[in-house]
């Protein structure tokens, strides 16, 4: 059965590597209950889905679109082994850390419900950043996270409710010609040639076909 093992919320640090000087990548599990709506738009709304949370800068990071990010134990325990070091849950900045569900496999456009109230829909795979790089603090972590390509998924909230860590996730919708999210990152970093797909796949978020189309064309 897949689930939630956490739920995570950021704590505002002081960084360098963010050109607004601060971050809440540093996200903790927490035993309350949390209640996740949509945000709103980037740069206007509320920053993250999850109450409580923190997105420093909302220019980048947060929004409708990316108002939840998912990473998978399983995907952490695979980089724990790489690295050589514990990584608990929320340590890639992730809001849930879930178990029994494919991440990389995820499609865009494929929904989750989380709980008894919580309708989620998967966006868009993670792509690195220098405030991720200066997190983790390996050396050329953008270039390994990239060839390694386990991106976690993004989603946006579909219909508003309360989560806690132990709730059921259950996938409740896939697209008939998606695009899984392994597809997305690797064709938008190291393989061009996949670019074509997010043209046409069911459930492809509009952001990522202009990344697509741009490119294409440049």
């Amino acid at each position: 059965m897949a689930y939630v093992i956490s739920v995570n919320l950021g704590v505002r640090r002081e960084t360098e590597a963010s050109e607004v000087g601060v971050t809440g990548i540093d996200k903790r599990p927490v035993a309350e209950p949390v209640y996740v709506q949509d945000p709103g738009p980037r740069d206007t709304g509320l920053g993250s889905g999850l109450t409580g949370d923190v997105v420093c800068d909302r220019r980048h990071h947060g929004g409708d679109i990316q108002a939840v990010y998912a990473y998978a134990r399983e995907d952490l325990d695979w980089w724990s082994g790489e690295l050589g070091r514990e990584l608990p849950g929320g340590c890639f900045g992730e809001n849930l850390t879930t178990s029994g569900i494919d991440l990389t496999g995820a499609l865009m456009g494929e929904r989750w419900r989380v709980g008894d109230e919580l309708l989620l829909e998967v966006t868009d795979p993670r792509i690195p950043c220098g405030t991720f790089a200066a997190w983790m603090a390996e050396q050329g972590w953008v270039k390994t996270f990239t060839r390694t390509a386990r991106p976690g998924a993004y989603l946006r909230v579909l219909s508003p409710g309360t989560i806690r860590a132990g709730d059921p996730i259950e996938v409740v919708h896939r697209p008939d010609d998606g695009v899984t999210m392994g597809e997305a990152f690797r064709a938008v970093t190291l393989e061009p040639a996949l670019l074509t797909r997010l043209l046409t796949a069911d459930g492809v978020t509009e952001g990522f076909r202009d990344k697509a189309r741009r490119r294409l064309t440049g």
